[in-house]
């Protein structure tokens, strides 16, 4: 009975253990259901057929202790690095792609994103022009508005911390392994510029240090580097390919700007404009929803699109909607080039924004979200009427924006469930348009969710006289092309967490602002409102005090709020009594037109004539173009010159000393003579003053660089001739040249004049050696100044030769040198070099006038070299190499 009861045991051993293995794997393999419940929380990238190859993902969990238990359990050779301040974040590798649906399934996990992709700068052209946007209208208009005590960073490659217009206020950074690019230049450029260099050096906050990080990390950086640093701007020109998800990215911008309300991130929308989405509600649809990377699809930072110079979308300009319907981009802004002129523009009127309001709220930083209220609230409506995917909230109006926080045009408060705050403000007789915004912080969704709106905050305008309400401006978000094209409508908004009302002529009186918590769940939630009363029209360039440059054509821009209505514009100089007329037949809902100033320097007005109006402008400039250049260096002195300008009898002098051009006095010549010593700097820039006001400044000059002592050019007629030798002088000025002389040098070594010309009354000379000596020589042309100086152009060499015979220079050789060949003509040569035991070392042809034969690798000795030119003649010649 013993072995019948041993052999009855493992039998049932074998049928628990086989059906203990079976519910195992039962339990541990996911079903139909699961596996696509499980696929639902993959990034759309990683949805496609899996491959064996090994890569790297991010994943984001809900209680990380668990899913590290879990993940030793199933996937124990998983590799797990912590991400981001939350705990939740982790990249994940050594596992197959076709393991990832196995890791989706775990309970633990909320989803499984892609990593870090290659960034791509947005820009294709360079191109700017401050003055669509009104920046230009800010500098003049609060010259103190600078972005001084502000920091912005650039996440991309690294700028140029020596350029000229971004020297000194740069913070440390590292550029270990790091391309300076071009491109991060330019933004930080168009963010900060000096303008040192020139008018389109500046930038629009030209005060605000900076400082960069890699965009090779597309997640936010670390937050306290950011604080360290005191970044309340951070620029991203960049963008991957077209995605429509809120993924782990956009989820960690979120999460930074509520930890950080005061940090604005500033997104290019992308160059991706006539592209379909290849994923999301929206895919197939040509032109609509290709925001170029998922962070951009974040709802707490702006995304700005491209305009040119007249407000036309530009057709690579991505469009909206974001995955979920909201309004992308939020803004654009003039980018001719690309959207990261665009949003680099933006990012420096934010700066802008901020300083304004530090200064007008005792040095307080604002929120994030109250700057978005003021941008998207100043924004000039293009585009289809109202708010569009395309525009969004319409062209940047950085002026538009400083003034409502200069004028205090701001409401703040907390929203909580079913509670309504309610802000009293009093519409006066004119006002052409009333338009509110409301925006708010949201706290960030789940990575992958469906909608990415958390606490909905509801905005409404209501008259109190009669009680008429108005509601936000909504757009249909339906995936068909027909539905993303409608107008806006108003309804309440439960997409947004950026709300606008806008109300045409509206009737003078009190009216309220009502901000109620539709549905708060992680309250109490912060906003901010911004209003503005516009008038029926505006000047924004020129403004007064501004410079257009004289002979070259530019837009002049105003805004105009009302119907089509034909105007004339005319211009008047100081003075004058006589307007003279531009053009008869310009629209006023054009808003801009490109004129051509006089080719003068004069204190002009402009004005537009509709009806019954007269619209001014302030008195600005007409300002020629200098253009100073170096003369000559002849160290320690140099000589600058510039054209003299008709109108104009003294200049103004710059020179860089620090960060900035700095004043250095007032001319009324055209030249200036500079000395090492005595200078404070080698960069120097001139103005005209145009009736005691300066005007735009010349490029700048380092007259240290790029200029010689008086010769621009040296140049023998041939290197090698039979005939007498011609040479050409080209001088930059005759300024105290008394004498010039052209030498040749004699078989000692001494250089003996030739051929003398005194006085010296042009700058192009010609010399004649009408018998020059048989064989190589070396010339030079010998200067003296009123002082005594002699200067000297570099030798040249020439050869003079029958026209049936060859020199071969130099020789003797030194082993290792060039030995150089030449004929009196350009015929094809063959050569043969042998050793002093006949032995051929070197075979060659050429069809120059002057050869190099090289010697390299030869020992020194005594050589013959044989020549046979194609037409027959041959030459010998015995070559020493030393």
């Amino acid at each position: 009975m013993r072995p019948s009861f041993l052999r009855s045991a493992v039998s049932c051993w074998f049928l628990m253990l086989l059906w203990s293995g079976t519910s195992r794997a039962q339990s541990t393999a996911a079903s139909p259901p699961q596996k696509l419940q499980a696929r639902q929380k993959l990034a759309p990238a990683l949805r496609t057929p899996a491959s064996a190859y090994y890569q790297e993902w991010r994943v984001s969990v809900r209680e990380p202790q668990q899913f590290r238990s879990w993940l030793r359990q199933h996937l124990p050779q998983a590799r797990l690095l912590p991400l981001g301040t939350t705990g939740r974040l982790f990249q994940i590798s050594n596992l197959k792609t076709d393991q990832l649906t196995e890791l989706a399934a775990s309970p633990w996990v909320e989803f499984v994103d892609v990593s870090n992709r290659r960034a791509r700068e947005e820009r294709l052209i360079p191109s700017s022009d401050l003055t669509l946007n009104t920046l230009a209208a800010v500098w003049h208009q609060f010259p103190e508005l600078t972005g001084a005590g502000l920091t912005a960073s650039i996440k991309e490659e690294a700028f140029d911390t020596t350029d000229l217009d971004l020297r000194g206020r740069s913070l440390p950074f590292s550029l270990t392994g790091r391309f300076v690019s071009r491109h991060a230049t330019d933004m930080a450029t168009l963010i900060a510029g000096a303008g040192n260099t020139g008018p389109q050096g500046r930038g629009a906050a030209r005060a605000a240090r900076l400082t960069s990080s890699d965009f090779a990390n597309l997640l936010p950086d670390d937050l306290s580097g950011l604080q360290s640093d005191k970044v309340s701007v951070q620029n991203h020109s960049y963008g991957v390919g077209v995605e429509n998800y809120y993924g782990v990215e956009a989820k960690a911008y979120d999460e930074q700007t509520v930890q950080e309300p005061t940090l604005l991130h500033v997104f290019s929308s992308g160059n991706s404009g006539e592209q379909a989405p290849t994923d999301g509600p929206y895919v197939g649809l040509a032109g609509v929803a290709n925001l170029t990377g998922q962070f951009k699809q974040s709802k707490n930072t702006l995304s700005v699109g491209a305009t040119n110079g007249i407000s036309e979308l530009t057709p690579r300009s991505s469009r909206g909607p974001a995955y979920d319907g909201r309004l992308k981009p939020e803004l654009v802004a003039y980018g001719a080039g690309g959207t990261s002129d665009a949003a680099a523009l933006v990012s420096g009127a934010a700066l802008l924004v901020q300083q304004a309001y530090r200064e007008t709220y005792a040095g307080e930083l604002p929120a994030s979200a109250l700057v978005k209220a003021v941008l998207l609230n100043a924004a000039d409506d293009v585009d289809a009427a109202g708010p569009d995917f395309r525009t969004g909230y319409g062209q940047l109006d950085a002026l538009g924006a400083v003034q409502t926080v200069q004028q205090k045009r701001l409401f703040s408060g907390t929203a909580s469930q079913a509670a309504t705050s309610t802000y009293t403000l009093s519409v006066p007789t004119g006002t052409a348009q009333l338009k509110c915004t409301l925006a708010w912080l949201d706290p960030a969704a789940a990575a992958n969710a469906p909608q990415a709106l958390l606490n909905d905050l509801d905005l409404e305008l209501q008259e109190i006289t009669t009680g008429r309400k108005w509601k936000p401006w909504v757009l249909s978000s339906a995936p068909r092309l027909d539905s993303l094209t409608k107008a806006a409508r108003r309804a309440s908004d439960h997409l947004n967490n950026a709300e606008q009302i806008t109300l045409s002529a509206p009737p003078p009186g009190q009216y309220q602002v009502l901000v109620r918590g539709y549905a708060v769940t992680a309250g109490p939630q912060p906003f901010y409102v911004a209003y503005e009363l516009a008038p029926a029209f505006q000047w924004t360039w020129p403004v007064q005090g501004s410079q257009v440059e004289a002979g070259q054509p530019a837009y002049v821009r105003w805004q105009w709020l009302g119907a089509a209505t034909p105007a004339t514009l005319q211009y008047r100089f100081e003075g004058a009594t006589t307007w003279n007329t531009v053009a008869t037949d310009i629209n006023l809902q054009q808003r801009s037109y490109a004129w051509t100033p006089p080719d003068t320097a004069a204190q002009v007005y402009l004005q537009l004539q509709a009806g019954s109006l007269t619209l001014p402008t302030e008195q600005f400039l007409i300002s020629p173009e200098v253009k100073a250049r170096t003369v000559y260096y002849c160290a320690p002195d140099a000589l600058l010159a510039w054209p003299a300008l008709p109108g104009v009898t003294d200049y103004q002098l710059y020179t860089l000393q620090g960060a900035y051009l700095q004043p250095l006095r007032v001319i009324s010549d055209t030249t200036l003579m500079v000395s090492d010593a005595d200078s404070p700097s080698p960069y120097y820039a001139v103005a005209p003053l145009v009736q005691g006001k300066p005007g735009l400044h010349s490029q700048l000059l380092n007259y240290q660089q790029g200029t010689s002592c008086y010769f621009i050019s040296f140049l023998p007629s041939q290197l090698v001739t039979s005939q007498p030798i011609d040479f050409e002088v080209l001088l930059a000025s005759t300024y105290q040249l008394v004498s010039a002389t052209l030498e040749r040098q004699d078989a000692s070594g001494r250089y003996v004049a030739l051929q003398t010309i005194s006085p010296v009354t042009q700058t192009q000379l010609h010399f004649t050696d009408a018998s020059p000596t048989p064989g190589s020589s070396l010339y030079r042309v010998r200067l003296i100044t009123s002082t005594g100086q002699t200067i000297d152009s570099r030798p040249e060499r020439v050869f003079s030769l029958a026209t049936d015979d060859l020199a071969v220079f130099p020789n003797p050789v030194q082993a290792g040198q060039v030995l150089q060949i030449a004929t009196a003509d350009a015929a094809a040569l063959q050569w043969w070099l042998y050793d002093g035991i006949g032995k051929l070392q070197q075979e060659n042809t050429a069809d120059g006038v002057i050869n190099e034969l090289t010697t390299y690798n030869l020992k020194p000795g005594h050589y013959v070299l044989r020549v046979r030119a194609e037409n027959g003649r041959q030459w010998t010649r015995h070559v020493t190499i030393y």
